[in-house]
């Protein structure tokens, strides 16, 4: 993943596109409806440490990051939060939180079923029974037959961005394909492969690692109708 895609390659970079980003608010609304007195929280695919930063005003936080670049970022810029390297599908803390949550579509970056069921294990292993998971991740493929053009604030200047998209059903791979025209004049290209699991799919890992899915909604919290959702699940066992 680290040479494919820009972000990993500049952690400082992944900051300050994501700066809006609204996922730690919207996971915290859940945690508040679902787990009100939860007071400790363990975040897999933590990256830099933004959401968890927030997070971490309401909880008591641990990180895990499989990328070396964005937890020495996240060390740097965030020295207050306990961040760790780590493998979340076999990863093990020794420690049991209240809420496990993994948030900016990370479980999409594991791609083989194994790898999966290895994943909601480590999930199953680090929250408490009767514990929450909260996982965003894509429910169904981004498919558009033209580029997307956004403009994007990067440290130098403005970026010019075409995005384009290329789903595979078989595989369930959606590989989202960008080349950033930056203002220094270089041209950039990055490709990000992401696993797509249909909302069953979801529930199915779930229930076979011992949580029951309580509610499953679209990124703006309303019924499935965007390729991202956010799943909250209880640990029965």
């Amino acid at each position: 993943m680290e040479a494919t895609n820009l972000f990993y390659r500049d952690p400082a970079l992944y900051d300050l596109v994501q700066a809006d980003s609204t996922s730690a608010a919207a996971c915290r609304s859940l945690i508040e409806r679902h787990a009100p007195e939860a007071a400790s929280l363990i975040d897999f695919g933590c990256g830099t440490g933004r959401d968890m930063a927030l997070l971490s005003e309401h909880y008591a936080c641990v990180g895990v990051d499989l990328q070396p670049a964005m937890v020495e970022h996240a060390r740097l810029v965030r020295p207050g939060l306990d961040v760790r390297l780590g493998d979340m599908r076999t990863v093990r803390l020794q420690e049991c939180a209240d809420v496990v949550v993994c948030l900016g579509n990370s479980l999409a970056y594991v791609h083989d079923n194994d790898g999966v069921s290895q994943v909601f294990d480590t999930f199953a292993a680090h929250v408490r029974p009767g514990g929450l998971l909260v996982l965003c991740s894509p429910v169904a493929p981004v498919l558009r037959k033209e580029a997307v053009r956004a403009e994007i604030a990067v440290p130098e200047g403005v970026a010019q961005v075409a995005i384009t998209y290329v789903w595979d059903l078989r595989t369930q791979i959606n590989t989202m394909r960008r080349v950033w025209s930056l203002p220094s004049g270089i041209e950039v290209e990055d490709e990000i492969h992401r696993r797509v699991l249909f909302p069953l799919e979801l529930e199915r890992y779930a229930s076979i690692a011992g949580f029951e899915v309580v509610a499953m909604e679209d990124e703006t919290g309303g019924e499935l109708v965007g390729s991202s959702a956010y799943t909250v699940a209880r640990r029965t066992r």
